[in-house]
């Protein structure tokens, strides 16, 4: 399959094959439309789901800092109504069939989905799509939707937890679009207006930054076609348009080490300990992988053995790698109390010290690869996740990969590999988060 184009490379009007139906994996299609708009359908035969999407492929990281939360404030509007149905009548056609439906913004894209029963995907078309391509962006709705997402903010902001890693986003790449919140902040959405708002849709949301994905029971054409029909006076616009290159890096990103500490009077200290990592693209990826498995990703996980179960300091503590473009985050979270802060650092910190200078063990790197094996086959069950996948391989790599493939690509990392990635990246020089009741000069 090396041989199949990328979607940047495709002629608008035509089809390819991206997957046989082997090695896990459904038949895998990809048609670009006239004006670069992309439908990359999996057919999942059996089943009785069908999950559908429209994607952006920009996200929190496109915006400015004025503008801050703009991708995420629009994520929002898009499902106040559009030139023929109001809010209440979008919510009430997905409800009425029982549809999962939502949508998300990452630091990258944003995503509106709806998982039906395969009856009911032409509705989900319907409607999603009419989301996305005919909002009306109400001047009232704006306004209301502004209190609700300072409320989103609030929430957040009463979660540690998960609020600790912004604040370590925010003190590891600094003023910079990945350091800001996805949410944006209080202030930036106060101030933000509707015209800006509306800017970003003519801007963003156009046929060539879009990428339509399903997986379940369906027929490829018949959801081309009526993609087609729904887009067609944006394709018209677009003119000959090819659909958007992936995201790549334009240089090494700049980031801080040091510790920050945010006050507050919290029962738990959370903590993220984290260093620069490596790119969603980068070779070393699988290795990287069942690395953090080893270190925090189980019960049998080093760090959780050392930290929780040999010693009693904390409920919670992980390992997880982020990969953007043109660069990463690798991080251990723990949640402690207040004054076991010092010594769970401390604990984590030779753990990482002994890794990188030792690897793991063979019996490590073979329990990891079961534990994200199996989590991968079992995680790819259901056809949310299937489109999902879609939608990972369209905006990260160079072509689809079936089940099976994936399976092996763990299976052929070696412990030598493994200990090669964390000789080189948990030397790096690290950085420091931590919430809790702590003077803001609290050295740990």
């Amino acid at each position: 399959m090396s041989s199949v184009p990328i979607a940047a490379e495709q002629d608008p009007g035509t089809t390819v094959t991206l997957l046989e139906p082997d090695g896990g994996s459904g038949l895998v299609r990809r048609t670009v439309l006239p004006g670069g708009l992309r439908v990359v359908t999996e057919n999942i035969p059996g089943g009785r789901s069908a999950a559908f999407g429209i994607s952006a492929t920009t996200g929190s990281r496109d915006e400015d800092s004025a503008h801050a939360g703009s991708a995420h404030f629009l994520e929002h509007l898009l499902f106040k109504g559009t030139r023929t149905r109001s809010a209440l009548e979008i919510s009430a056609l997905l409800d009425g069939v029982g549809a999962d439906h939502n949508a998300y913004t990452t630091k990258e894209h944003t995503c509106y989905y709806a998982k039906v029963l395969d009856r009911d995907l032409p509705l989900a078309i319907d409607v999603v799509g009419d989301m996305v391509a005919n909002s009306v962006l109400d001047a009232g709705e704006v306004e209301t939707e502004r209190g609700v997402i300072l409320e989103e903010i609030a929430m957040y902001e009463d979660e540690p937890a998960d609020l600790v890693d912004d604040v370590f986003a925010a003190h590891f790449y600094g003023d910079t679009p990945l350091g800001r919140p996805i949410l944006g902040t209080i202030d930036t959405i106060r101030a933000l207006p509707r015209d800006r708002i509306a800017e970003q849709y003519r801007d963003v949301y156009v046929p060539g930054e879009l990428i339509v994905t399903a997986a379940g029971s369906l027929d490829h054409d018949q959801v081309v076609e009526q993609v087609r029909a729904m887009f067609a006076d944006q394709s018209a616009a677009a003119g000959d348009a090819r659909p958007a290159r992936p995201r790549s890096g334009d240089g090494r990103v700049a980031t801080n080490g040091g510790t920050v500490v945010q006050p507050r009077d919290t029962e738990q200290a959370h903590i993220i300990l984290g260093s620069e990592g490596i790119t969603r693209t980068d070779p070393r990826w699988h290795a990287l992988r069942l690395l953090s498995a080893a270190l925090g990703g189980g019960m049998s996980s080093r760090l959780f053995q050392e930290v929780r179960e040999k010693r009693g300091l904390a409920y919670s503590v992980h390992a997880y790698q982020t990969g953007y473009a043109d660069t990463g985050m690798f991080q251990v979270y723990a949640g402690c109390l207040p004054e076991k802060a010092d010594e769970v650092i401390g604990v984590c910190r030779d753990e990482l010290e002994k890794v990188a200078a030792s690897g793991i063990t063979a019996e490590e790197l073979t329990r990891a690869k079961g534990q994200i094996q199996g989590s991968l086959v079992l995680g790819s069950e259901g056809t949310n996740a299937r489109m999902g996948r879609l939608l990972s391989h369209e905006l990260n790599k160079p072509r689809h990969y079936s089940i099976d493939e994936d399976l092996a690509l763990f299976d052929a990392v070696t412990g030598t590999e493994v200990a090669e990635v964390a000789a080189e990246l948990l030397s790096r020089p690290r950085a420091l988060a931590v919430i809790g009741p702590y003077e803001a000069d609290r050295v740990f």
